[in-house]
This record gives C-alpha cells, sequence and structure tokens, in this order.
C-alpha cells in the first residue's frame, strides 16, 4: 500500500485545539435531527461541507453541492480553515469506552493510493449500493474536498507499524464527538520517520473497515482526474487494543403471519430451541442466537450436525458459513421467513440497532415484530472471510466509534 504525507487543511491552524465545534461524524451516520445539531453547533462546522443541508438556507445557494463549494471556499478565504506549511501524517487516537471500561484506539492519518480491487492492495469486505456513490461524487466534483477518513485496517504482527507512528508530545487537536468520546491528532514531519512508516506498509494490503463507498468514489474520481489518485484514510492494525467491532442486531418488520411461536416450530430443523428468561443477560455466541418477540424470547441454538442442511450459498467457506450473520440470515431470515437478499437491499423488511438494549426495547414496544440478538464479527473472522477472496453479508460489522470529519482534511489536486 502506498501512502504519502499530506500538507492537511485544519480548523484555526496554530491557535485553536479544541475542534469539538466544528467536526461532525461521517456523513452515512447523521440523521436529520444530528445534522441541525451540528448545524447549530458553529457556522464552521465542517457538515455544511461534508453533508450540507437538502433545503437552503435565506439566501443561500439552492444546489447543495454549489453551495457546499461556495461555503468552503468562504472559509479557505477567511482563513478559518487553513493548510498546513509542512508535509505530515497525523497519529490519530480515540478514547471511548466500552463494556465498562475504558479504551484508546492508535491508528494515523495519512494519503493512500487508490486502486482497483482486482489489483489486491485495498480489499473490500461488503458490498456496496449506486445511491451513495453517487451523492459522493457529485460532492467531491464540486468542491475537491477529500473529508471524509477512510477507516483502514492492515496486518501488523510485530507491531512496529504502531510503533513508527505512536503519538508524541502534546496532540495538535481533540475534540468530543457527540457521544462524548475523545479524539486527538498528532504530527509526525521528519522525513525519515515518514518513510519508515511508508516502507512499512508499502508491501501490505489493507481491508476497508468503514468507507466503501467513499473509496469507490475515490476510485472512480481518479479515473476522470488523474492527479487525483490518493484518499485520505486513517490505518488502524488488527492486532492493536481497541478495535470495537458491534453487532449490527436485526429488527424484522412487516413478514405476513409471523409468529415466535412459529418460527421457532420451523428452527427445529436445525436449531434447538429454549426459552429466554432475560434477554438483557443473554450474551450471543455465532451459533447461539437470541429472538424477542413482544413479551416473549427464545433461543436458537445451531445445532452442529444439522448445520450442513441449511442451503447456504454456494462457494461459501466455512468460516464465512460460521459467521453470526451467515447463519441468521441463511438459517433463519431467508429460508423461514422469506427475507432474501433482495429485500434486504430494499431495507423493506430490517432494520439495524448495534444496541443489544435498544432492540431488546424495540420488540417489547412493538416497534418491529422480531430482534434478533447477535454476536459481533471478530476481526480475526473479518481477516479470514476477506483474505479469502469472500465477501461478508450485509451489515456484518459495526465499528465502534466511528472517525471524526473535520480534525484534518486534504484537497484533491493540491500541489505538495
Amino acid at each position: 500500500m502506498r501512502i504519502r504525507p499530506l500538507r492537511g487543511y485544519r480548523f484555526g491552524l496554530g491557535h485553536e485545539r479544541d475542534l469539538s465545534k466544528v467536526v461532525a461524524p461521517p456523513y452515512d451516520q447523521i440523521t436529520p435531527a444530528m445534522q441541525e445539531r451540528l448545524y447549530a453547533m458553529s457556522v464552521a462546522n465542517i457538515v455544511r461541507v461534508s453533508y450540507p443541508a437538502d433545503q437552503p438556507g435565506p439566501g443561500e445557494t439552492p444546489d447543495k453541492y454549489a453551495r457546499a463549494s461556495e461555503t468552503l471556499q468562504a472559509w479557505l478565504g477567511q482563513g478559518v480553515w487553513a493548510r498546513e506549511e509542512q508535509p505530515a501524517i497525523y497519529p490519530y487516537t480515540q478514547t471511548y469506552r466500552v463494556g465498562g471500561r475504558e479504551v484508546t484506539r492508535t491508528g494515523f492519518v495519512a494519503l493512500g493510493e487508490v486502486s482497483d480491487y482486482a489489483r489486491g492492495i485495498v480489499r473490500p469486505h461488503e458490498r456496496t449500493h449506486a445511491g451513495p456513490k453517487q451523492d459522493r461524487l457529485r460532492l467531491l466534483e464540486a468542491t475537491g474536498a477529500d473529508i471524509g477518513l477512510l477507516f483502514m485496517l492492515s496486518a501488523d504482527p510485530d507491531g512496529r507499524l504502531r510503533a513508527a507512528t505512536a503519538p508524541a508530545g502534546e496532540p495538535i487537536a481533540e475534540a468530543r464527538d457527540l457521544r462524548g468520546e475523545v479524539h486527538r491528532l498528532w504530527r509526525i514531519t521528519e522525513p525519515a520517520a515518514i518513510a519508515q512508516v511508508q516502507s512499512l506498509l508499502a508491501p501490505a494490503s489493507v481491508i476497508i473497515a468503514d468507507g466503501h463507498h467513499r473509496y469507490e468514489t475515490a476510485v472512480e474520481y481518479a479515473r476522470r482526474h488523474p492527479d487525483a489518485e490518493d484518499k485520505l484514510m486513517a490505518f488502524f492494525t488488527l492486532e492493536a487494543p481497541g478495535l470495537t467491532i458491534l453487532a449490527n442486531h436485526r429488527l424484522v418488520h412487516d413478514v405476513d403471519g409471523f409468529s415466535l411461536a412459529g418460527l421457532g416450530r420451523e428452527a427445529g430443523r436445525w436449531f434447538d430451541v429454549s426459552p429466554l428468561a432475560d434477554p438483557a443477560a443473554f450474551r450471543p455466541t455465532p451459533s447461539r442466537i437470541g429472538v424477542v418477540a413482544g413479551d416473549l424470547a427464545a433461543v436458537l441454538e445451531l445445532r452442529e450436525a444439522d448445520a450442513g442442511a441449511i442451503a447456504w450459498p454456494a462457494g461459501t467457506s466455512p468460516v464465512w458459513r460460521g459467521l453470526a450473520v451467515s447463519i441468521l440470515h441463511e438459517g433463519l431470515l431467508r429460508p423461514l421467513l422469506g427475507i432474501d437478499a433482495a429485500r434486504l437491499d430494499a431495507g423493506s423488511h430490517v432494520d439495524y440497532t448495534a444496541d443489544q438494549d435498544d432492540a431488546i426495547r424495540a420488540a417489547r414496544e412493538g416497534r418491529c415484530q422480531a430482534a434478533f440478538l447477535i454476536a459481533p464479527t471478530t476481526p480475526a473472522e473479518l481477516q479470514a472471510v476477506v483474505q479469502g477472496g469472500e465477501l461478508l453479508p450485509q451489515k456484518s460489522t459495526h465499528f465502534y466509534p466511528k472517525l471524526l470529519d473535520g480534525l484534518v482534511f486534504h484537497r484533491v489536486g493540491d500541489p505538495a
């Protein structure tokens, strides 16, 4: 993987360290209410460029992409956001709470070369859809602003990459996201230190954790603009502490004739079915799925001896078939509830939440017919499936916390 440093654009360069008021989550994590909140936080919040509102304010340009470009040009002209004097790579940490404990995830930000998946340098782990890519391409064409960090994973078994990019001294910027998690940024400018990081990553391939649509948009943009061969990326290692992957529990709705009792009878072909007294205390495993429907709940545990009777998609590996989401989709949703790939893509029967308590509440309150509680995909499973040339089922991962837009950004085609 070829990387290079960048002269990043930063807010309040040299005099503003707390950037909480101007940062934003990735565009695909922003709800309408969240967008309004971010707009209200600051007239310089990055969301005005990364995810502009559909409706203009008084006197603003109606076209949101043109409006984002005008906003960015005004900021740069006024010096609100300014460009660094020296090229750098940027160590980046996220300190957050999960499972009742505080953890820190450490990586770094740099420009990474974009290339077709066929080259095997960058590997996806899920399929994408056309709509989001069209939106991102129109925004990039209008603004030239490379704002959204891609979340990339690289193997680092001996820890050399982590050591070479470890933060040192005081951060140059920090921010709290909307959930209260702390993000910090440092800078490495020494040419020898940068060259070491480049040499460590040069022979590696990387996996996209989050940002498939933005990556594929960057590939298409580079086809149209040969000078735009790089994309802003944040690199983290698979072996480092703090790589938290949450499960995406499934909230099923609008299934004709659904009942938990009926599901249990049908599932008995492959699963042992037993009552679940306390869903909040339930800890799923890949083969143990919890189901909550109204006031009822059950555990469905796949029998190893009968797993082969499931109609698995042709060519899928044992690792893929052992994923919790694969067992759920292929053993329950598709054959027993009629929720096939087309319906998953359409979003007509399944919603998602990474919060198990929220999933249980949704089922108890009747906001869905049933909540399916599943185990998260592990980093080892992710790596094994992707390196085997497969894609994970839809919504198999929820990396937490998300990266922040607005700590530093890049403009495509800028001179070094």
